[in-house]
C-alpha cells in the first residue's frame, strides 16, 4: 500500500511539475509574441481588436508581465524552496485578470459569448495558477509539518 501511495505522490508532483512547465512555456511565448509583433499579436488573439484601438505600449507592458509570470512558474518548477511565493504571487494576477474578463460581462461592456472565448487564454491558466499553487502549498516542506 505504501509502495502504492509512493507511485501516485510521485505522478502526481510529475503531473504539477510538467502542467507548471508548460503554463510557464505558454505563458513565456504569449508575452515575448507581445513583445516582439504587438500589432500582430493585437490582431492574431480573437476578441482583442474589440477591447480598444491597438496601443503598442500598453501591449508591451502587458508582454511584460506575462513574461514575469511565465518566468516564476518556470522557476517554481526547478526551486521547490520558493515553489509556493513563486507559482502564488503569479496566480493573483491571472486570477484577478480572469475575474475582470467576468466583471466585463457583468457590466455589459463585454458579451456572455466572451467567456467561452477568453476561458482557455484567460480563465484556464488562472485555474491552473489555483491547482498548482494548492498543491504547492500541501506539499511544501513547511505545511506538511503542520499535519
Amino acid at each position: 500500500m505504501l509502495k502504492s501511495l509512493s507511485k501516485s505522490s510521485t505522478m502526481l508532483k510529475s503531473l504539477c511539475l510538467g502542467l507548471a512547465v508548460l503554463l510557464g512555456v505558454a505563458l513565456e511565448a504569449n508575452g515575448v509574441f507581445m513583445l516582439v509583433s504587438p500589432a500582430n499579436w493585437y490582431f492574431a488573439v480573437p476578441g482583442v481588436t474589440a477591447t480598444g484601438p491597438f496601443n503598442q505600449h500598453l501591449l508591451r507592458d502587458i508582454g511584460l508581465i506575462f513574461v514575469l509570470i511565465g518566468g516564476a512558474f518556470l522557476a517554481g518548477a526547478a526551486r521547490p524552496q520558493l515553489r509556493v511565493l513563486l507559482w502564488f504571487a503569479p496566480t493573483i494576477w491571472l486570477f484577478g485578470h480572469a475575474l475582470f474578463h467576468f466583471w466585463e460581462v457583468a457590466v455589459g461592456i463585454g458579451s456572455p459569448s466572451d467567456i467561452p472565448r477568453d476561458f482557455p487564454d484567460v480563465t484556464l491558466p488562472a485555474l491552473i495558477g489555483v491547482v498548482l499553487t494548492a498543491w504547492a502549498w500541501r506539499t511544501s516542506p513547511r505545511t506538511a509539518s503542520l499535519e
